[in-house]
C-alpha cells in the first residue's frame, strides 16, 4: 500500500496544476475535441462556449448557497460540541483517518453540501488533536467520504426522476426512491464503501519511520475569530446591538422557515435543491441563536466556495460545447453500442465517469447523457432505474479525481491540490471496483 500511495501522490505532486489551471486546460481540450472529432466549426465551437458560459449562474448560486448554509450548519455550536465529543474519543492516528471518512462519508450521505463542509472540519480538529496523523491524508480521506452522496439523500439524479414533472418524464415515467437510493442494492453498497474506504484510508497512513506532515496550530488563520465592528467600538448595549443579538428574532424567524416547509410537504411540494437550501438556511438560523452569530459563520463560509464560483462558468462553457458539438452523444454511444440490457448500468457507470470530467454537475451531467441513456434502455430492455442510478454513481465515483468539488476541502485546509489528490486516486480506484459489482450484480437480481 505505501508503494502505491506513494506513487500517486508523487505523479500528482509532479504534474497536477491548480484546479483553474485544470478548468482551462479541459476547456482548451473540449473545444480540440468538438474541432478534431466532431468536425464542429471553430469559430461555432467559440460561440457554443461562450454562449454557453453564463448559462448556469442560477445553479451556480445554488451551490454556493448550500455550500455556505453547510459550513454554518457544520460550525453551528451543537454541531461544534458533538464534534468535539467524537475528536475526544480518539487517540491514534489511523483511528483519526477512520473517522475523518466516516463524518465526510455520513454527512454527504444526508446532504452533499454538509458533509462536504463538515468532513473537512472533522479532519482540521482531529489533526490538531491526535499527535502524528498524516494531515494531507486526512484532508482526502475525509473529501473522500463526498463519493456517499451519490448514494444518499441529496443524490440529484434519483431525487430528479422522482418528482412529478421532470425534464424526462415523457419517456422514462416517475422512478420512485424505492427503486433507487432505497433499494437494497444502493443499500448495500453505501454500506460496502462504508465499511471499507475508512479501513482503506487508514491503512495509506505512514507507517513508523516514513514521512509525517502534521498541521502546525499556528497556521490556523480562524482559530480565534476577528473582533466585530461592535466589539470594536464599544459594549454598549444600545436598541441595535440588542435587535443584532437578539434570540427573539433568530428564534421566530426560523419557526416561520420550518413552518413554510412543513406545509410545503404537507401539501404535497417537492424535495428540490430550492426547498433544501430553504431548510437549511432556517435551520442554521435557529441553531447559531442570534442573527449576527449566523451572519458572522456565514462570512466565514463564503471563504470556502471562491473556486467555485470561479470556476463553475468554466464548466459551463464546456458543458455548452459538448452539447453543440454532439461530443456527449459520441462518448454516450461507444458504451451503449457494446452494451446488452445486462451490461448497459456497467457501461453507464464507466461512460458517466468519463463525462463527468466535463460536466461535473449530477444535474447538468444528466441532462447532457439522461437522453440517450434512457433511450439505451428501453431499447434494451434494461431497467431505467438501474440505469439512471449508473450514472449517478458514475458522477460521484468521478468526483474524488474531479478537481472542481475538492475546492472547498482546499480552502478549509490550506492545502494544495497536489497535496491531497494522489490520495483519491487509491481511494477511487476501491470506490469503482464496489460501484463495478453493483452495476454487474443488480440486473441479476
Amino acid at each position: 500500500m505505501s508503494k502505491i500511495t506513494a506513487f500517486f501522490t508523487e505523479l500528482m505532486r509532479r504534474y497536477l496544476p491548480d484546479p483553474f489551471v485544470f478548468a482551462i486546460l479541459l476547456t482548451l481540450l473540449t473545444m480540440a475535441l468538438a474541432f478534431g472529432v466532431e468536425s464542429r466549426p471553430i469559430d461555432a465551437v467559440v460561440q457554443d462556449w461562450g454562449k454557453g458560459f453564463w448559462s448556469l449562474l442560477a445553479f451556480t448560486t445554488q451551490m454556493a448557497v448550500i455550500l455556505v448554509m453547510g459550513y454554518v450548519l457544520a460550525a453551528a455550536p451543537i454541531v461544534d460540541r458533538f464534534l468535539d465529543r467524537i475528536a475526544a474519543r480518539v487517540s491514534t492516528p489511523r483511528q483519526a483517518i477512520i473517522v475523518a471518512t466516516i463524518v465526510g462519508g455520513v454527512g454527504s450521505y444526508l446532504n452533499w453540501g454538509f458533509g462536504l463542509v463538515i468532513g473537512g472540519i472533522m479532519a482540521r480538529k482531529l489533526a490538531l488533536k491526535v499527535k502524528g496523523v498524516h494531515y494531507p491524508l486526512i484532508i482526502a480521506a475525509a473529501y473522500s467520504g463526498f463519493t456517499m452522496y451519490s448514494l444518499g439523500f441529496s443524490a440529484t439524479i434519483p431525487v430528479l426522476i422522482s418528482t412529478k414533472g421532470h425534464a424526462f418524464e415523457g419517456t422514462m415515467g416517475l422512478i420512485p426512491l424505492t427503486q433507487t437510493i432505497f433499494s437494497a442494492p444502493i443499500l448495500l453498497t453505501s454500506l460496502a464503501v462504508l465499511i471499507a474506504l475508512p479501513l482503506l484510508n487508514a491503512a495509506m497512513h505512514p507507517k513508523q519511520g516514513e514521512k509525517v506532515v502534521e498541521l502546525d496550530p499556528a497556521t490556523v488563520a480562524d482559530a480565534k475569530p476577528a473582533a466585530s465592528a461592535e466589539g470594536l467600538l464599544g459594549d454598549e448595549k444600545t436598541l441595535a446591538w440588542r435587535l443584532n443579538n437578539s434570540r427573539i428574532l433568530s428564534l421566530l424567524i426560523g419557526l416561520c422557515g420550518m413552518a413554510y416547509v412543513a406545509m410545503h410537504f404537507i401539501k404535497g411540494g417537492n424535495l428540490d435543491l430550492n426547498m433544501i437550501n430553504f431548510f437549511i438556511l432556517f435551520l442554521g438560523v435557529l441553531l447559531l441563536g442570534t442573527p449576527m452569530k449566523y451572519v458572522e459563520k456565514v462570512n466565514e463560509g463564503v471563504k470556502t466556495i471562491g473556486g467555485i464560483i470561479l470556476q463553475f462558468p468554466f464548466y459551463a462553457g464546456i458543458m455548452a460545447i459538448m452539447h453543440g458539438s454532439g461530443l456527449v452523444e459520441s462518448i454516450a454511444h461507444v458504451f451503449v453500442n457494446i452494451s446488452t440490457a445486462a451490461t448497459l448500468p456497467l457501461w453507464g457507470l464507466v461512460s458517466s465517469f468519463v463525462i463527468n470530467f466535463f460536466a461535473p454537475s449530477g444535474g447538468g451531467h444528466w441532462v447532457l447523457q439522461g437522453p440517450f441513456m434512457i433511450n439505451a434502455a428501453t431499447t434494451l430492455g434494461a431497467s431505467q432505474a438501474q440505469t439512471a442510478m449508473s450514472v449517478m454513481l458514475g458522477n460521484g465515483w468521478n468526483d474524488l479525481v474531479q478537481p472542481f468539488w475538492i475546492l472547498p476541502a482546499l480552502a478549509l485546509s490550506k492545502l494544495k491540490l497536489k497535496d491531497i489528490m494522489g490520495y483519491t486516486v487509491v481511494s477511487m480506484l476501491l470506490v469503482g471496483a464496489i460501484y463495478a459489482v453493483t452495476m454487474l450484480v443488480w440486473p441479476h437480481l
